[in-house]
């Protein structure tokens, strides 16, 4: 063997072996942040249960906006509560679409705490797809405000990219956006 393939094979070695053991120390990192997340909160609830409450407030929520063509979501992420409710429906009632349903839960699912988080999203404009992609985004990034580590997970799988394309406006002297006047050559 070369020296030069030799060298590409140790980097590629040491490479393969330093993502290996960051993923390890992030899963590690990240379940044990959970617990002390959620634990953190309670205290902070219950530190303030004796006190006279100035705003409204109910519980403590993580709360975040997430947009999608002209749908836009507004997610609160509850520590003390189990499932989805859109628009005061559940998820089930709400869509009736499995693949909908699933793509709202994803960003929960992912990070593996579906079970220790509920939400209330409110939704507006847009279709049902747009919609559960505006709801998936507001509830990543409300579990950013929850926990600032999920952050480079959610990134990595592509839950925090906000989706742009929108329908483009109609312009004077043509038929749609782009489409022109058919063309009549006498």
């Amino acid at each position: 063997m070369t020296e030069t393939t030799k060298k590409t094979k140790k980097d590629e070695v040491l490479s393969k072996s330093k993502e290996k053991a960051e993923e390890v120390v992030d899963a590690a990192a990240e379940a044990v942040t959970i617990e002390d997340t959620i634990a953190e909160v309670e205290a902070v609830e219950e530190a303030t249960e004796g006190k006279p409450k100035r705003s409204g407030k109910k519980d403590k929520y993580f709360e975040a906006v997430g947009r999608r063509k002209t749908a836009v979501a507004r997610v609160r992420l509850f520590t003390k509560m189990e499932g989805i409710k859109i628009n005061d429906k559940t998820l089930k009632a709400y869509f009736g679409v499995e693949r909908f349903e699933k793509d709202v839960e994803s960003p929960l699912e992912k990070m593996k705490i579906a079970d220790k988080l509920g939400a209330i999203i409110k939704v507006k404009g847009g279709g049902p797809m747009a919609q559960a992609q505006a709801a998936r985004l507001g509830i990543a990034r409300a579990l950013i405000e929850f926990n600032p580590v999920f952050q480079k997970r959610l990134r990595r799988l592509d839950l925090l990219t906000r989706d742009p394309r929108a329908v483009e406006r109609k312009k004077p002297g043509l038929k749609k956006a782009r489409r022109a006047p058919q063309w009549k050559k006498r």
